[in-house]
């Protein structure tokens, strides 16, 4: 039912609990003590208002009884901005309860009748256990939400149980054996969510699902992250050549390449829309999801790991029962198998368009690939067509394209390939994260103006700089085949020096680590010259599990690090947990805003058992002293102090008595303005440049919208590093960079000019660290530095150090 409302509060029409809180606060869900859930949405399509106009009076799990104030609401606000005032009332799980009674054309007031349910099939309390229905709440850790490669993992585990089991939020409900329904529930970071089953395993389904979303399942930090860096995401090139001749778009994977256009242009495959015959129909469909199956199966068993999730992807899409649910219902009224495929995939593609989220959306070429790959197989089996050859491509092809399909790009051979641009698409997307697995520079988003290009047109492909040039002149040739044999000699170059000591041209000592975060990493952060770790992520060994480790397994998987690194120095940060990264057996209340919530040495604080543990674990590190201990998201010099006496009571019970370092990780403004304070009992500073960017600048990094302007060298963020390093210097504690911003080239002579004296960078791109760090003065660095504090956006401090020579 429905209330035209003519006060300004909605009140709880029944006892119970709540459930959820919108985001944007127009909308409450209550769980009635009988089990009912009822979604309150107050005005229609209110949730485009953001929350203006909206006041929540409660907190999710809270109690309340009816007549409970739920939400305010400015009355004149909404009747001028919103579609409507009505505010549905709507029982969200109606497969358990129907509605035997309700009120309808009166006027009533708070505490008035509404509606009578009952259960499906009789009472709640006659509900059998094979009935029952199980119902479990979870917060999404997820950096970036329930998208296509997590949709898939929860669907297929709900499929290994009988039960029926739904995911709700926000009044949407979505099958969990639907990988696109999931998609469609459009669940981000830090949502909350039911998980409903009913079934005789029941309960054994919700405990699984709710477990592998607070998982995390590697978001982030897991296996297709590390297989490849997703590239910076940009919210939109810009508009206008900068020059002539040069198409702009956005950086999908980097490189810099010099090839011939070749156009990718998809073929339209047409559908007749009336069938011959559902039997027919349906064993052609049938027999085309088969065929489509197999191949990606076989693609999927050959690749790596980015290319192995994409296509894992992309198998539980086509496995979909709603989808396949729906192409079947469209053969059964008489469609054709291809016309009902399409209707099917289409009716997913334009739901997920309109959430208005940028990663979903990009997810929509995963569904139109498979769209296409079954109608093309559609065509085969019925002798109306052939199976789509892979073409012949000329050496150095610079593939263009309105936009490009995972399998196109899987189906050429990259040894052909210099790289691709496409008119429109999205640096998320799963093409963009194949390229970047496949080394291939990228750029999307170019504009219309790529698809006049002709074949065979002479192209200069710069994606770092976001550059396309179009029949480039003698001159443009020779300068980018320059700077390629220059990329080339200078990183074989800096590989061959990798283990020669790292100082500068000054003869002044730099140290250059490697973050780590296992043992393989520590090899080959060694293999790559580093000298030794300033960051082993100790949450390899807490997460995507049940229990915590305990102080065995630690000391064991630490000593194997430290044998790795032969010696080398290895800083161990503490247990790093919170924000997005959630471990099961720490349940973090939900909060509002995670990233400024328990995390880091707060969650160490709040669990001091974990923490006493991890530390004992380090210190049975052989030989004593080469691990110090690094504590991160400190903001205070309180919580240093706190683990310090833990520390020492560590000590005292496993008899050491030779110092141990303790450091702190510089990553809040907080941190950095009482640097001073904090390195008077700190042995050492070490900046996490990712973090402290964000809170500097108030933008959330895990925002797509926001990426684009967040960068560790804002003037802001250097100042704080500025003060940090002053702040070291007065107690004479050397300052260390571990974050994203050491891994950053153009950023080194500046962190050395600012007193920044180690650098903690990703294995792979130590050589060149080194070797740049051999060519740098230091009276020069610091020159530079002073500039760049005087800038006023990170654009200019990046030209300015362009023009440094860097």
């Amino acid at each position: 039912l429905a209330i035209d409302p003519t006060g300004s509060v909605l009140h709880a029409p029944c006892d119970g609990r709540v459930v959820t809180v919108h985001r944007s606060r127009h909308a409450v869900t209550l769980r009635a003590a009988n089990g009912a859930e009822i979604l309150m949405h107050v005005g229609l399509e209110t949730v485009a208002l953001d929350g203006e106009g909206f006041t929540v009076h409660v907190a999710e799990g809270q109690a309340v009884t009816a007549g409970d104030p739920l939400i305010g609401f400015d009355l004149d606000f909404l009747a001028r901005k919103a579609k409507s005032l009505i505010t549905p009332i709507v029982v969200t799980n109606p497969e358990a309860f129907s509605i035997v009674r309700r009120a309808q054309d009166l006027e009533t007031g708070v505490g008035g009748f509404l509606m009578e349910l009952t259960a499906v099939g009789g009472t709640a309390a006659e509900a059998t256990p094979e009935t029952a229905e199980v119902v479990r709440e979870v917060v999404v850790p997820l950096a970036h939400g329930i998208h296509a490669r997590p949709a898939a993992r929860i669907a297929e585990t709900a499929r290994g149980f009988s039960a029926e089991i739904a995911l709700v939020a926000v009044g949407r409900r979505a099958s969990a054996k639907s990988p696109v329904g999931l998609m469609s529930l459009a669940l981000r970071l830090g949502d909350h969510v039911s998980i409903i089953a009913s079934g005789p395993d029941a309960p054994g389904a919700v405990a699984a699902i709710a477990a592998l979303i607070e998982s995390g399942m590697g978001e982030g930090v897991g296996e297709v992250a590390a297989a490849v860096e997703a590239p910076p995401v940009v919210v939109a090139a810009p508009a206008e050549p900068a020059e002539p001749g040069v198409l702009r778009g956005v950086l999908a994977a980097p490189g810099l390449a010099i090839g011939q256009a070749v156009r990718l242009v998809a073929e339209e495959i047409a559908v007749v829309e009336a069938g011959a015959g559902a039997s027919a129909e349906l064993t052609a469909l049938d027999d085309a999801l088969c065929q489509v199956h197999d191949r990606i199966e076989a693609s999927a068993a050959s690749g790596d790991a980015a290319r192995k999730a994409i296509l894992g992807a992309h198998l539980a899409f086509l496995e979909d029962p709603e989808l396949t649910a729906a192409a079947r219902k469209l053969i059964g009224e008489g469609k054709s198998a291809g016309f009902a495929w399409r209707r099917a995939v289409g009716g997913y593609v334009e739901a997920l368009r309109g959430l208005g989220d940028r990663r979903l959306a990009e997810r929509v070429d995963d569904l139109i690939d498979l769209e296409r790959q079954v109608l093309r197989a559609l065509l085969v089996l019925e002798g109306a067509g052939e199976e789509e050859a892979a073409r012949a491509l000329p050496a150095g092809a610079i593939l263009l394209a309105d936009e490009l399909l995972p399998s196109q790009l899987m189906g050429v051979d990259p040894s052909q390939v210099a790289g691709f641009a496409t008119a429109r698409g999205g640096p998320t997307s799963h093409v963009a994260i194949l390229a970047a697995a496949m080394g291939l520079p990228a750029l999307v988003a170019v504009g219309q103006g790529v698809l006049g290009i002709a074949d065979g047109t002479a192209l200069i492909l710069d994606a770092e700089a976001g550059r396309l040039r179009v029949a480039p002149d003698a001159q443009a040739l020779a300068a980018a085949q320059s700077a390629i044999a220059a990329r080339h000699e200078a990183r074989a170059a800096a590989k061959a020096a990798a283990h020669q000591q790292s100082r500068t041209a000054c003869g002044e000592r730099i140290e250059v680590f490697a973050n780590v975060g296992s043992e393989k990493d520590a090899l080959a952060a060694v293999a790559n010259g580093a000298e030794g770790s300033g960051l082993l992520r100790t949450e390899f060994l807490f997460l995507d599990r049940d229990t915590p480790p305990d102080e065995d397994e630690q000391a064991r998987q630490y000593q194997a690090v430290a044998t790795a690194l032969e010696g080398r120095p290895l800083i161990v940060r503490t247990l790093d947990v919170g924000g997005d990264k959630a471990a099961p057996y720490l349940p973090i209340p939900a909060e509002e805003n995670p990233a400024l919530g328990l995390r880091g040495v707060r969650v160490s604080l709040w669990r001091p058992h974990l923490l006493k543990t991890q530390i004992r674990a380090i210190l049975r590190v052989q030989p004593l002293g080469q691990c110090k201990i690094m504590v991160p998201m400190v903001g205070s010099l309180s919580e240093l102090r706190a683990v310090r006496a833990v520390l020492e009571e560590a000590k005292k019970e496993l008899g050491i008595t030779q110092a141990v370092e303790l450091g702190v990780m510089i990553e809040t403004p907080a941190a950095a303005v009482t640097a001073d304070l904090i390195a008077a009992e700190a042995d050492f500073l070490s900046v996490g440049t990712n973090d402290l960017t964000q809170y500097v600048l108030a933008m959330d990094r895990g925002n797509p919208e926001l990426a684009a302007r967040i960068d560790a060298l804002h003037p802001a963020v250097l100042r704080m590093i500025d003060q940090t390093c002053k702040g070291a210097a007065r107690h004479g504690r050397w300052v260390g960079v571990c974050g994203g911003l050491a891994s950053d080239l153009s950023a080194v002579p500046v962190l050395l000019g600012l007193g920044v004296t180690e650098l903690s960078a990703t294995a792979a791109i130590v050589p060149e660290v080194k070797a740049l760090v051999r060519r740098l003065s230091l009276p020069a660095c610091r020159d530079l530095a002073a500039k760049t504090l005087d800038q006023a956006s990170p654009e200019a401090v990046r030209d300015l150090i362009k023009s440094f020579g860097v």
